[in-house]
């Protein structure tokens, strides 16, 4: 005997964090599929660049500046969501905290802790609490939550970044259990080091360094990244729910050959 919901098309998307790497790879990813797509970040001149982006290359979009550890903010952007297309069918929760440098913990500022807990944690509830709210309204939805496999396997030195991340996976799977059976899902993405704008800026020899720990002998981009969230929004991925998807080229998958590697 079957049951529960079919999965639901992603005619509208909303994208946090959409300004600029990740974030903003994923809204044009969402545009390029003919998904209307939301994008929310606090900087509107950056939104507003990837939102004309989109629609130079024919797709919809609608920059809204937003502020993801505030209720009032995060309410008023699901409502402009609403008011400008109608319904929200999938969500893209990418805004994250960049985190302090490398520091031993006892000597971690606690307003630096409490920073990165404000966006990676609160934001996320917020944006969930909302965004769950219009797609029940809409019979069901997909929502994706951005973490890190830092989030799965702690890196010394940033207790603020990993915190958050780790917290990151127990909301993603306590939405997952409370709305499976209301036609929403709700999935995680981990990925490992990424080619975004913080790693072109630090140089050449660092990138190559990032990259060298990574077993694929590379950086991911983040339209790999993008790929996976509008993956685990559409209905190819109608029974994954609760779950992290991680994409790092094998980092996390065990102990590399004791070779030297060449990033490619």
């Amino acid at each position: 005997m079957s049951g529960g919901h079919g999965p639901p098309e992603c005619r509208v998307a909303l994208v946090t964090g959409a300004a600029r790497g990740i974030g903003a790879a994923t809204a044009r990813a969402f545009g390029a599929a003919g998904v209307k797509v939301v994008l929310a970040a606090r900087s509107e001149r950056d939104l507003r660049a990837v939102a004309d982006d989109i629609a130079d290359r024919g797709g919809q979009a609608l920059a809204v500046p937003a502020d993801v550890t505030d209720p009032v903010s995060v309410r008023r952007l699901v409502e402009q969501t609403l008011g400008a297309f109608g319904r929200l069918d999938c969500a893209v929760n990418n805004a994250s905290h960049a985190g302090h440098p490398p520091t031993p913990l006892a000597d971690v500022p606690v307003e630096d802790l409490d920073a990165a807990v404000a966006v990676g944690v609160r934001g996320t509830f917020l944006s969930m609490k909302y965004e769950i709210a219009a797609m029940l309204e809409c019979g069901g939805g997909a929502i994706v939550n951005m973490s890190s496999t830092a989030g799965l396997s702690p890196v010394a030195g940033l207790a603020g970044y990993v915190s958050a991340k780790f917290a990151l996976t127990g909301l993603t799977r306590t939405a997952a259990l409370d709305y499976a059976g209301r036609g929403i899902r709700v999935n995680a993405l981990a990925p490992g080091p990424v080619l975004t704008e913080r790693l072109v800026s630090a140089g050449e020899r660092a990138r190559d360094r990032v990259a060298g720990t990574v077993p694929a002998g590379r950086l991911a981009t983040p339209e790999e990244i993008a790929a996976a969230a509008v993956w685990l929004c559409g209905p190819q991925a109608a029974f994954v729910t609760g779950t992290t998807l991680t994409i790092d080229g094998g980092l996390l998958a065990g102990i590399p050959p004791f070779t030297e590697r060449t990033p490619t």
